[in-house]
């Protein structure tokens, strides 16, 4: 019988989940940042700056260290002191902080590592999710306790910290990056008076005893001969014997208080079920709901969700299996190449051989680099594993044509329940789009009894590039933990989206569509894209529209349009009554802006007020438009590029097969060109009368969209294009021209501030000022096209040691995929320009 109190129910995501764990429970915090894990840091860093105590009301000291090895070297000192330590890692941090933990571990000290596990580089360098951090770490001699959900983020984070001071050995808890460390969800909150309840104050004291203390003295970390070490490695094994029923204790105790119950091994299924799906981690969720499926049409299958991994409790898995099982099919999120198998199907072969259980196993590898697991693809699965001449060893939700270990699937066998409404939002990651979406959740869950979830699909590119916020609303709790292909709303946040790819293929017939538009009613339905009117046409689609860049540059907040939009999206779905939707909507606006002043969250507030006025309904015309979208990339663009990146560009880089890929990872250069992503609102438009040619805007621009140039006065140009004769006397026979590039500014304006030539006769103009990109953006497409047309300067006749001469030379490094305004770009840039086409650069991470 639960004994909890009533609950308390918050959105949040796994990050802080996890993190309201940790905090709580610890006194010495060493953090260095890494995506996706660096919220988790950042959160406890903020707390204890705001004077948050932890559960024994101290507040907790947050330290940064120079690189996560310095976090983990922290943390080793911290508790060999007898504090309370923990951190927070992913990746390649995680493996930085290796050496330590196996120190940790071998000294049987208790400690609790949260990790948003993911990808390893290898052949390239990954932000996103998956377990081949975690499975570096399994030598190190620290349990590893995987969670699949926020609710389990926050729960199991609790008992890796229980379990870990009565095991007294260390705990790793990860989940996945992304997936559920970014995923925003309403789960029931762990309060205080709880968390106290369970922890033993006397294994608290034990801990500090042990700690290394002048008033005791001891040594720990000695060197030892062959004659010793071997004994003294297995003279714990007795405590690593132990860690799965203490777990499953702290499991049976946290139970008893709160109501929710897991165990270290979780079987869900058929009672007579023939194949049994074995995974960990978020891909959980697709698994559930497609084993249900298949078990309503008739099937026998299970699953069996790994929560504890190591130590990997032989007797307690192969008991969580029916009798009747005679496949298990072992799905692991990592590659280890040249391995029999991935570490989970191995662990799954030798604890049934061990048990004496005849059972076939099968390994199949998914969701490398949060590559997407949906009950579609489990289904696959299902079906691949009752054939008799099915593989062994398989990859799921890939084509591979090459070593031909993909299976096939058909996602058109699942259709997600009518009692879920799912949202689809397409937004910049400059816009506050995916931030208005967070709160949208928040509000949803937090305001009425609906459960809410929020995931957002993030470009590597960060700031400036595509985002796509997924949110889903069920009376019900929500497992689903994979994209949604059928959207009952389509938010179209970016007008620009429905001319570059087809956004409206995703929605479902009926839904609603809102679309940011720059053209009023008169004009928008001629101005939407064939493709864009087909699909309103064919799915009876119900489309509104509004300024929300109008409406948001008007109240003072430039291109942060996610209010407007947000306060339309509760207007048009009718979760909350209106008035306590814009209550909701302006208190989480003071929650979010206060610290940037009260002036900030007027404006915000302004343009919730003037958001629904401006909201109109979109009539279909009678003519098919003249528009329509342009193609990813020219023909003449190279082969590779229409071949493989067009295919990236497009949002469908997943439809790649295997063959398509360089097997090194080695890429051909110059190929950012032809991504055209044309973000910019507003562009630079020069007026050569003013301008001095001191070549500044070049200089600073982040991404070459600004350019400068010397040709020859003899040389025929278009009546459009704008050109001026130089200033000095440095380039006789020449004429300069400044030319953006319209598809690939980013709108960041430090080349209208750099300027330095101002106008004598009208205000604040210069050389160089922003305009709106919808008046120019035909006309300068043209002229960047004849641009790029012009002889490039001779090297010999500039001085590559100033900036005018600098700037007069081709940039090498162009059009890269960082923030709009970076400062790190512009110097790689120039480096190019200085030193020509023979430089090698070696650059690490990083948006450059």
């Amino acid at each position: 019988m639960s004994l909890h109190v009533a609950p308390s129910f918050a959105a949040l995501d796994g990050n802080e989940a996890a993190a309201r764990i940790a905090h709580l429970l610890s006194e010495v915090i060493a953090i260095y940042p890494i995506t996706p894990a660096s919220p988790m840091g950042e959160l406890a860093d903020a707390w204890s700056h705001g004077g948050k105590p932890n559960l024994w009301g101290i507040v907790p000291e947050v330290v940064e260290m120079q690189s996560e090895a310095g976090a983990a070297g922290a943390i080793h000192g911290a508790l060999t002191a007898g504090a309370l330590s923990t951190t927070f890692t992913a990746s390649q941090g995680l493996l930085l902080m290796l050496p330590n933990m196996y120190k940790i571990a071998g000294e049987l000290t208790p400690a609790v590592i949260h990790v948003a596990a993911r990808t390893v580089a290898t052949h390239a360098l990954s932000i996103f999710g998956d377990h081949s951090d975690v499975m570096a770490a399994r030598p190190t001699g620290f349990a590893l306790l995987a969670s699949s959900s926020v609710q389990e983020a926050q729960d199991l984070a609790l008992v890796a910290h229980l379990a870990t001071l009565e095991s007294r050995v260390p705990f790793l808890h990860f989940f996945d990056g992304f997936r559920t460390s970014h995923e925003v969800s309403k789960i029931e909150l762990l309060g205080e008076d709880t968390v106290r309840e369970l922890v033993d104050e006397e294994l608290i004291a034990t801990h500090r005893i042990r700690a290394l203390n002048p008033n005791m003295p001891a040594i720990r970390g000695t060197a030892q001969n062959p004659d010793v070490f071997f004994q003294a490695r297995e003279a714990a094994n007795s405590y690593y014997d132990a860690v799965p029923m203490i777990v499953s204790t702290a499991m049976d105790r946290f139970a008893e208080i709160t109501g929710r119950r897991y165990h270290p091994f979780e079987y869900h299924g058929a009672a007579d079920a023939e194949t049994v799906i074995v995974l960990m981690g978020s891909g959980v969720g697709a698994v559930t709901e497609a084993v249900d499926h298949a078990n309503a049409h008739g099937g026998k299958v299970g699953l069996v969700d790994v929560k504890l991994y190591r130590p990997f409790d032989v007797r307690g898995f192969v008991g969580s299996l029916p009798d009747t099982v005679k496949t298990a099919v072992a799905l692991d999120r990592t590659k280890e190449p040249g391995s029999i198998g991935e570490p989970l199907y191995l662990d799954v072969v030798a604890a049934l051989a061990e048990e004496g259980r005849e059972c076939e196993t099968v390994g199949g590898r998914y969701g490398l680099s949060s590559k997407e697991l949906t009950p579609g693809m489990v289904l696959g699965v299902l079906a691949e594993v009752a054939k008799a001449d099915r593989r062994r060893h398989f990859t799921v939700g890939i084509v591979d044509d090459l070593t031909r270990l993909s299976i096939d699937w058909d996602d058109s066998a699942w259709e997600e329940p009518d009692s879920v409404t799912r949202a689809v939002f397409y937004g910049l990651g400059s816009d506050g789009t995916v931030g208005a979406n967070k709160n949208s959740v928040k509000i949803i869950a937090e305001s009425t009894d609906l459960y809410a979830q929020g995931y957002f699909v993030y470009d590597s590119k960060k700031s400036g590039s595509r985002t796509v916020s997924h949110l889903r609303v069920s009376a019900e709790p929500i497992e689903s933990t994979y994209l949604i292909s059928k959207a009952d709303f389509v938010g179209l946040h970016q007008f620009d989206f429905l001319t570059d790819i087809d956004v409206l293929e995703i929605a479902a017939r009926g839904a609603s569509i809102l679309i940011n538009s720059p053209y009023g009613p008169a004009d928008l339905w001629d101005r939407l894209p064939t493709q864009a009117q087909g699909h309103i046409l064919d799915k009876e689609l119900e489309v509104w529209a509004i300024d929300a860049g109008a409406i948001a540059r008007e109240a003072g907040l430039g291109g942060r349009v996610n209010t407007v939009l947000q306060t339309c999206f509760f207007h048009l779905t009718e979760f909350l009554p209106a008035d306590e939707a814009v209550e909701a909507i302006k208190s989480h606006i003071r929650k979010t802006y206060a610290r940037r002043g009260e002036a900030v969250v007027r404006l915000n507030e302004t343009a919730v007020d003037n958001a629904i006025p401006g909201l109109f309904r979109v009539e279909p015309g009678g003519k098919e438009s003249a528009h329509s979208i342009r193609p990813v990339v020219p023909d003449v663009a190279p082969e590779f590029v229409q071949r493989v990146t067009a295919m990236m560009l497009a949002g469908k880089g997943d439809l790649l097969p295997v063959s398509a890929l360089p097997v090194d990872g080695t890429f051909p250069t110059d190929t950012a060109r032809w991504e055209k992503r044309s973000i910019a609102t507003e562009i630079p438009i020069w007026d050569a009368e003013l301008c001095i040619d001191c070549g500044r805007c070049a200089l600073v621009c982040p991404h070459a969209a600004i350019r400068f140039k010397a040709f020859p006065a003899d040389i025929e140009v278009p009546d459009s294009f704008i050109w001026k004769e130089p200033t000095g006397s440095d380039l006789p026979g020449m004429r300069i021209a400044i030319q953006v590039a319209p598809d690939d500014c980013t709108g960041c304006t430090i080349c209208v501030d750099v300027c330095p030539a101002k106008s004598k006769e009208i205000v604040k103009h210069k050389a160089l000022n922003m305009e709106p990109k919808v008046e120019h953006l035909e006309r300068e497409r043209a002229n960047f096209e004849f641009f790029l047309t012009l002889p490039q300067t001779d090297r010999s006749l500039v001085n590559t040691g100033s900036v005018k001469g600098t700037q007069l030379l081709d940039p090498l490094f162009e059009f890269s995929g960082a923030c709009a305004g970076c400062g790190e770009t512009p110097y790689l840039k120039l480096i190019t320009q200085m030193m020509g086409d023979r430089v090698i650069v070696a650059n690490a991470t990083g948006c450059s």
